[in-house]
């Protein structure tokens, strides 16, 4: 499947620890298509949370297009995202269970031009975690610096 990734959350796999990801499709109104293929997307402090047995992603500012006319859509509306209904019933069973959240991580346009969504159950890292893959990183970093060099 080709895929290009229109905005990627790089503050959600350092926040959050990553346990099960999920694609899912998402309900869009008049010109949200269009300011998405136009990279107008802020995904920063988006989240998504359970309502009467379907998901949806709050936050999710998607820009108003600029040559849109009066029905342009809202940017900061709860948008819906298409699951199964077996994958529903999983990620609520989880997320009640284990206390996780739902956090998107990319988005990105399918082969047909559809928009979608992927989510994932993620668990809130702590400080020390962090500092933890900070360093992880930079030993990364310098290993290949390193070997680049020889």
């Amino acid at each position: 499947m080709n895929k290009k990734i229109f905005f990627k959350n790089r503050k959600a796999t350092f926040n959050y620890e990553v346990f099960d990801k999920y694609t899912a499709g998402i309900i869009l109104k008049g010109t949200e298509i269009k300011s998405i293929r136009s990279s107008l997307i802020t995904m920063n402090s988006s989240y998504c949370i359970v309502d009467n047995n379907a998901i949806y992603v709050k936050d999710l500012n998607i820009s108003e297009y600029e040559f849109g006319n009066v029905n342009n859509h809202e940017p900061k509306r709860k948008r819906k995202l298409l699951l199964n209904k077996r994958e529903i019933n999983q990620i609520i069973k989880k997320v009640s269970d284990k206390k996780l959240s739902i956090i998107p991580l990319n988005l990105f346009v399918s082969d047909r031009g559809f928009a979608k969504i992927q989510i994932a159950l993620c668990k809130g890292k702590k400080i020390y975690d962090k500092r933890e893959s900070l360093k992880k990183r930079e030993v990364d970093r310098t290993l290949r610096q390193n070997f680049k060099n020889i």
